[in-house]
């Protein structure tokens, strides 16, 4: 139904809330409620001096409210604040002036609230929810192990000759003896606190990253560079060794699986029971990029027996994982063959049964691509098994492989 304007007298419909072509209002008590409603409700105001609220933007934060804390003034009469401790940021605007009015009825020094170990336990907290693989806990975990010199000072007065300390002169005791840390240690501790003091200059807590304004020197890079190229194939004698003890010698079975599948020690462990399809001949599993999660291996025939005996062991345990230690503690949790335990029963396997000192954990995936290079296996089929990333384009996007023709390849290896 039409109404005529009574400013401009033409037609308007009766459902407008004003003239569209003078703006007259034609029902008021709309417009009023309207204005009202876009008015932003009303924040208690904070005394002079008390501290000051902002509302961060364009970070997406899930709590964008920071609590700032008045600490004294410029010479030219302009506030100096600091970020409320432990926490500053808050969901609402009411709940971060509720903290400042808990603050203000029982002040405490800001500086001396956090300190590194108490900053490590709220970063780690946050980090391992980015982590993948509880083994990338454990490598934090250890690295942090060998920093309890800091542990207890301030954030604030942390610096970087401080952090060196602990690369150069940091120790960890593991199984009751002291040990320093090695080249790459160093360089996980120095990434460690990059991103621990990340996080700190996020939350305000410091105004430098101290860790970022050092480089690790060139003799730690090349000690860690001539670590990394000490892994070693088995020679033939040693494989005969192996075949010839896997039965008596615990552990030396695993040893054999990760030389004809090429999986990373890691990996090894995280081996679902469901991921293996003894009837198939297949197993599904990996990590650390996105080439090596989730990659289907063929089971050679040589380990077939090995890996049948494991699963018949996982399920008899009642455990989701196909490799376990059960050398141990008889509990659930020590059932779970980390890397660290790896490792120890590697070294064990590797003086029972005479083999060269230098061998490594990771030798075995060496020792499986060694063997595929000498048996002519395809260089694409190594990759896919052993999750290296491809950089053909026409392998990679428009070549589609099947689990048979991996098999295939990997079958030529005797």
């Amino acid at each position: 139904m039409l109404l005529n304007c009574p400013e401009c007298s033409l037609p308007v419909s009766d459902k407008a809330i004003s003239c569209p072509h003078c703006g007259y209002p034609m029902k008021p008590e709309l417009v009023a409620q309207a204005i009202k409603q876009k008015k932003p409700p009303k924040r208690r105001r904070l005394p002079n001096g008390f501290g000051q609220i902002s509302h961060v933007k364009n970070r997406n934060l899930r709590k964008p409210y920071r609590a700032m804390i008045t600490v004294g003034k410029t010479p030219d009469g302009r506030p100096v604040t600091k970020p409320l401790m432990p926490t500053a940021y808050f969901a609402t605007y009411n709940e971060a002036y509720q903290a400042l009015v808990n603050y203000g009825q029982s002040p405490y020094d800001l500086d001396a609230v956090i300190t590194v170990s108490q900053l490590y336990e709220k970063w780690i907290e946050v980090y391992q929810k980015t982590l993948k693989a509880d083994s990338s806990l454990r490598t934090v975990t250890s690295v942090w192990s060998y920093c309890h010199a800091v542990w207890n000072m301030r954030v604030a007065d942390l610096r970087a000759r401080h952090i060196k300390g602990c690369m150069e002169d940091g120790v960890s005791l593991v199984r009751g003896k002291e040990r320093k840390a090695s080249a790459g240690v160093k360089c996980r501790i120095k990434s460690l606190f990059n991103l621990l003091l990340d996080y700190a200059l996020e939350f305000e807590l410091v105004d430098r990253n101290y860790a970022r304004t050092f480089n690790v020197s060139d003799e730690v890079i090349k000690e860690k560079e001539d670590a990394k190229r000490n892994h070693i194939p088995f020679n033939e004698k040693e494989m005969e060794t192996l075949w010839a003890n896997y039965e008596s010698v615990k552990y030396a079975d695993v040893v054999l699986i990760q030389c004809y599948s090429g999986w990373r020690p890691q990996e090894l462990g995280l081996l679902r029971l469901e991921n293996i399809n003894l009837l198939e001949g297949t197993m599904i599993g990996g990590m650390k990029t996105e080439a090596g999660q989730d990659r289907v291996v063929p089971i050679h025939p040589r380990i077939l027996p090995l890996v049948e005996t494991r699963y018949k062991e996982a399920q008899k345990l009642n455990s989701a994982y196909l490799i376990n230690c059960t050398d141990g503690q008889t509990h659930v949790g020590s059932l779970r063959f980390t890397y660290d335990k790896y490792q120890v029963r590697f070294q064990k396997i590797r003086v029972a049964l005479g083999l060269n000192p230098q061998h490594r954990p990771h030798d075995g995936r060496v020792q499986f691509v060694t063997m595929a290079k000498r048996h002519k296996v395809d260089e694409y089929a190594i990759k896919y098994i052993v999750g290296h990333s491809i950089i053909d384009l026409t392998e990679k996007v428009y070549t589609q492989r099947d689990s048979a023709w991996l098999r295939a390849e990997i079958e030529k290896i005797p």
